[in-house]
């Protein structure tokens, strides 16, 4: 499936093209699976071209789990038809196709505790979580974290990772995401309640995955202890921050990190992280599934199967 210019999801084209040939150093995937994320959206409407410039004809695809097909040259301590899991580069060719490259350095074995493909729903929601928690927001045990908008795939995670880690965690989900979230110590429903006024105590770090109002996200940092952190995920408007006191504004742009997904994968395998999938969409409908996310119809995690 790709694009041969920018525009809305009328563009996607479902096509034959040429099996694609591993260089040094890349391996050649036989996709299980790949999912849809909203940045996905972004790159075909052309409004990622600065910090993500795609070249076009291209295949969108972030995610990526299958089964190792081809080596590139050089390549070795890699089996074909071992099952992995990976963050494709944003700016190159991605994984909604039956075959793509990847760079060897950026691929994790993939779970064995849940179906290869349903694991697509896991390398990038499950990273932006990781990072925002511990690579940013540095959350240790016995702290206390505010997720809003935890009931998207993000949330999901990182309300996992930090009761994981010990945390108090005080969730913000609507009625709807109640079951993504019920690990949290404190669920509030924003729908209804001012989350500035119910957080009754200040939290060590705020984690924004919603596309909320500027003034709301503004309202976060009053939440935070001095000397703690505000970690935004909502790439159009950036963190707040309050110097007086010492709390740290923190834009998240998600990277690949083999390591950290290896650490998620294991936390799979161990029982202790939940890989939640919402819907599978064949390939072929890939363009429904753009179209439907544009107007606000898709919740949860989909995987798109080629």
């Amino acid at each position: 499936m790709r694009f041969h210019e920018y525009g809305d999801p009328g563009v996607l084209r479902y096509e034959d093209v040429d099996r694609p040939v591993p260089g040094a150093g890349q391996v050649r995937i036989r996709v299980a699976a790949t999912s849809f994320n909203s940045v996905d959206g972004n790159i075909r409407g052309g409004f990622m071209q600065g910090p993500i410039p795609v070249v076009l004809p291209h295949t969108p695809g972030i995610d990526v789990a299958g089964t190792v097909d081809a080596l590139g040259e050089g390549l070795d301590g890699l089996a074909v038809g071992a099952e992995i899991v990976g963050f494709l580069p944003m700016d190159k060719p991605g994984a909604a196709a039956e075959y793509v490259l990847a760079p060897v350095e950026i691929l994790a074995a993939a779970p064995k505790s849940v179906p290869l493909a349903e694991a697509a729903a896991l390398p990038l929601v499950g990273l932006t979580a990781y990072q925002a928690l511990f690579d940013h927001g540095k959350l240790a045990a016995g702290q206390r974290v505010l997720i809003n908008g935890a009931g998207g795939a993000v949330g999901g995670y990182a309300v996992q990772l930090a009761k994981n880690a010990g945390a108090h965690v005080i969730a913000t989900a609507s009625p709807r995401s109640a079951e993504a979230v019920k690990a949290a110590d404190e669920v509030i429903d924003h729908t209804t309640t001012d989350v500035t006024a119910a957080v009754r105590e200040p939290v060590d770090v705020a984690l924004n995955l919603a596309p909320v109002a500027p003034e709301q996200l503004a309202a976060l940092v009053t939440l935070v202890r001095p000397g703690g952190v505000v970690v935004n995920t909502t790439v159009w408007m950036p963190a707040p921050s309050d110097e007086e006191r010492g709390v740290r504004g923190i834009d998240l742009f998600v990277r690949s990190d083999a390591d950290q997904l290896a650490t998620l994968v294991a936390l799979v395998d161990r029982g202790e992280l939940r890989v939640e999938v919402a819907e599978r969409v064949p390939l072929a409908e890939l363009g429904a599934l753009h179209a439907r996310a544009a107007e606000g119809g898709v919740h949860g995690k989909v995987v798109v199967l080629p």
